[in-house]
């Protein structure tokens, strides 16, 4: 799907905070699931048609208001390679990156050198510092709402990729934490396949 080519999301206004609480709260499964589709859908068409950065920076920011455990209750049990899976990851990813800027910074530094290619197309600033990266997750998230949107989804997988590649080269084997570590950076490279994956869905017109 081109840059150009609109998709108007299947509520034309954007749920307010109430709203979005009260569908995480819904204990019956269908609805649960409709619920996660319809507000993904809402709130990336709101963007995308509203222009304007103010209603970007609001949806970039939307943890702040709502929390985290709202967004995984409605969005956590989706699909990978569908688009509340999709905005799922990146709201986590851009957490992450908030809750350990450092963490963050260390883990990326590390694997740019083995990744320069997904190094290259995270667009990092350089050096990656942590305010930096908190910038860059900002910059990709709000990539949903403007722009590109696939563009911003291999944005985001490559950023996944480069941080895998630093956690797996700073794994100690004699830590004892090191087992944690590779689990954690394998499954940084899985989000970054499904994100992979979710960019060529949307460009198909198939990302729902």
């Amino acid at each position: 799907m081109s840059d150009n080519d609109s998709r108007p999301p299947r509520r034309p206004a954007l749920r307010s905070s109430g709203e979005l609480e009260a569908y995480a709260g819904s204990s019956d499964p269908a609805q649960l699931s409709e619920a996660a589709h319809e507000t993904a859908a809402a709130l990336v068409g709101t963007g995308r048609a509203a222009h304007d950065p103010q209603v970007t920076a609001k949806l970039v920011n939307l943890v702040d208001e709502l929390g985290i455990s709202t967004l995984a209750e409605l969005w956590a049990d989706r699909p990978a390679t569908s688009l509340p899976g999709a905005l799922w990851r990146l709201y986590t990813l851009r957490e992450w990156v908030r809750r350990d800027p450092v963490g963050a910074a260390r883990d990326y530094e590390a694997g740019r050198g083995s990744a320069e290619v997904a190094h290259a197309v995270a667009g990092s600033a350089e050096p990656p510092t942590p305010e930096a990266l908190q910038q860059l997750t900002d910059q990709i998230l709000a990539g949903v709402f403007e722009g590109d949107l696939a563009v911003a989804l291999e944005r985001a997988s490559a950023f996944c990729r480069v941080v895998s590649v630093g956690r797996a080269h700073r794994v100690d084997d004699k830590d004892s934490a090191a087992s944690t570590q590779t689990t954690r950076a394998a499954a940084l490279l899985t989000t970054a396949s499904d994100l992979s994956r979710c960019a060529a869905l949307w460009r198909a017109g198939k990302l729902d």
